[in-house]
Formats: C-alpha cells, structure tokens, sequence
C-alpha cells in the first residue's frame, strides 16, 4: 500500500491569487482593497478590486499594473499613496 502525499499540488500561476492591501476611508466609509495579480503570456499582471463596507457591488480596475517579474509588479503597486488609491476608486463609482 503506498503512503498518500501530504503536498497539495502546485498552484497554476495563471490562477489569480489575491491579496490584501490596506483599506482607506471614502465619504466615512470603509473601502477594503484588493490586488489580484496573475501570469499571463510572460508578464505579471495585477487589478485593483474595491469592496465598500457593506455594499454588495465590487468595483475592479482593468488589468492596470504589469510586470515582467512579481517583483516589478509589486514595486508599481508599492509606489501608490493612499490618494493615487483612493483616485482610483473614485474613478470606478
């Protein structure tokens, strides 16, 4: 009988993987801030998602942030203020 792996299988990096940036406030609302970046034909690619605390809608930048390496595509998103975010938001409502 043979023993079952404990590793999961390795994860496709053309799935989107999230990940949390922190929130900022809009019109004494929370706005929880999301990067979702993938790989997709030899580049990084990465979006903005909004998500107002208790609203229903999610509101999305196009594939705005790119890459050559996760870590160019990380140093873009790096360089953004809270303002340059929030400008971004504003852009989408």
């Amino acid at each position: 009988m043979t023993a079952q792996s404990l590793r999961s299988p390795a994860q496709d990096p053309r799935d989107p993987i999230s990940y949390d940036l922190p929130p900022f406030r809009f019109d004494s609302h929370l706005i929880q801030v999301r990067l979702t970046v993938r790989w997709v034909e030899g580049l990084w690619r990465g979006r903005l998602g909004f998500l107002e605390e208790g609203a229903a809608l999610d509101r999305e930048t196009a594939e705005i942030f790119r890459g050559e390496s996760a870590q160019e595509l990380w140093q873009s998103v790096s360089h953004l203020r809270e303002h340059h975010i929030r400008d971004l938001y504003r852009s989408l409502l």
